[in-house]
């Protein structure tokens, strides 16, 4: 039985050994890699294996991150552009209710004032109407009052 798993699991061993030199084999024919290998850098990192591991687990590994940053980065800006947007239309909406009651305000001041000056405009002259015409009945009596004595001593 145990020569049986032994042979089955070097059967295993085989098949995914043919599968990964496939595999390596089709991605070296690849033509991307192909013009890559083609490069001084290729030639380097095919001469020397274990820089290419290194290379390429610190790539696969480094990906992450460096997702994860860019991600960040891009959603922080997009949140700072929008904010910003959002945080001027307040602002503007603030300032516009403000001016909008200071307006208000001085709508209500200046009716206010145009009422009062119109109350005095019109109760001042008759006020003084009144008064005029009674110290002119008043001054004409006296004046008619001064006049007969002034008369009546002549007469004397």
């Amino acid at each position: 039985m145990q020569q049986s798993s032994s042979s089955s699991s070097s059967r295993l061993m085989q098949q995914l050994w043919e599968r990964w030199t496939s595999s390596v084999k089709n991605l070296q024919e690849d033509p991307w890699v192909a013009r890559l290998m083609t490069t001084r850098i290729g030639q380097y990192v095919s001469s020397h294996p274990f820089l290419a591991l290194t290379l390429l687990m610190f790539s696969i590994m480094a990906a992450l991150p460096v997702g994860i940053f860019l991600t960040f980065a891009l959603v922080t800006a997009i949140v700072s552009a929008t904010g910003f947007v959002f945080v001027e239309v307040i602002l503007l909406i603030v300032g516009g209710l403000t001016l909008l009651s200071i307006l208000v305000g001085i709508a209500l001041f200046s009716l206010l004032v145009s009422v009062v000056v119109n109350a005095f405009i019109s109760s001042i002259p008759s006020q003084l109407k009144n008064y005029f015409t009674h110290w002119a009945k008043n001054g004409v009596n006296q004046a008619q009052k001064t006049e007969n004595e002034t008369s009546g001593l002549k007469e004397l």
